[in-house]
């Protein structure tokens, strides 16, 4: 049963993986890194937010001054 997931990467892409992140980093090391990088999209979409966001207010104030 390999079911396609984001991507296209399917279950046993994702097993391997996780078995590379042990092996290179270990059980202890690998939910700080996880962590780290939860933390570093969540910053990355906060950004993105606020740059559209601010490009949605140029536009509206543009069209006001038309």
């Amino acid at each position: 049963m390999n079911f396609l997931l984001i991507g296209g990467i399917g279950t046993t892409e994702i097993i391997l993986i996780v078995v590379v992140l042990l092996l290179l980093f270990g059980g202890k090391k690998l939910p700080e890194l996880m962590r780290g990088a939860g933390r570093g999209i969540r910053e990355f979409k906060d950004a993105v937010n606020t740059a559209s966001k601010d490009i949605e207010d140029g536009e509206e104030n543009k069209n006001e001054e038309k």
